[in-house]
């Protein structure tokens, strides 16, 4: 496994509106901590609340950034411009839950051109590219099926795993038929075929997943994911 000196220090700006009830919240500096003691390398992260991201000068310095979950976010626009500097800029990319959600809002937005693109849980018109799930997976686990050879598929190291969920909402069936010619490519699916996992690959590292991956911290298991955004924020 690659390793780097201790001396190299990454900076990790994690977005969204921290709180300490949320599970995924207190996993998450676990899973970066752990992460960091694997790789061998200095990690430093920064909570940033939503309303604190405003330009993309705020985003300016960070070697990763991940779009945490806990939506929807006070400042959604925030949340959005987060997405479009990482993946406009080829900054190292995670999003979880939300993030993921709001992940397929940005690019259908911005680059597949759909202005009215919405999110069900906060838009009462639009084109609902988040939709409420036909089966709530709130404190669900599942089976993920992961297409070979991805960056998910890498860091796991298999290509089927189980992971975690606490959300309501997931892709559109429009939006996924949609996204067939995409670079925004799906990676990772259950058992019925609904959209688990996507990754953009016209970029270093751009993945989101629904599932809440960072979870495993709160067990002592690593965090694969976290691991590989850590391995791609390095200079």
């Amino acid at each position: 496994m690659d390793t780097f000196p201790l001396t190299t220090t990454l900076r990790i700006a994690l977005v969204g509106d921290y709180n300490a009830s949320v599970l995924a919240h207190k996993a998450i500096p676990l899973a970066i901590d752990d992460a960091a003691a694997v790789l061998n390398i200095d990690v430093d992260y920064d909570w940033l609340h939503t309303t604190e991201v405003k330009s993309s000068e705020d985003l300016v310095g960070y070697d990763a950034i991940w779009l945490v979950p806990a939506s929807p976010y006070q400042n959604e626009q925030g949340a959005l411009l987060t997405i479009r500097y990482a993946r406009e800029n080829s900054i190292p990319f995670l999003g979880t839950c939300g993030g993921f959600q709001h992940a397929i809002v940005e690019y259908a937005r911005n680059v597949m051109g759909w202005d009215d693109a919405a999110h069900a849980e906060t838009a009462q018109q639009g084109r609902m590219v988040i939709a409420p799930l036909a089966c709530s997976l709130v404190e669900k686990t599942d089976t993920i099926e992961l297409r070979p050879h991805t960056l998910i598929a890498k860091a796991y190291g298999k290509t089927e795993i189980v992971e975690g969920y606490h959300c309501n909402y997931g892709i559109a069936e429009e939006f996924a038929q949609a996204l067939a010619d995409q670079p925004l490519k799906v990676t990772g699916w259950d058992d019925d075929g609904a959209v688990r996992a996507v990754e953009l690959v016209t970029h270093p590292f751009f993945v989101a997943t629904l599932f809440q991956h960072e979870r495993a911290a709160l067990v002592g298991k690593p965090a694969p994911l976290v691991q590989a955004l850590l391995l791609a924020a390095k200079p």
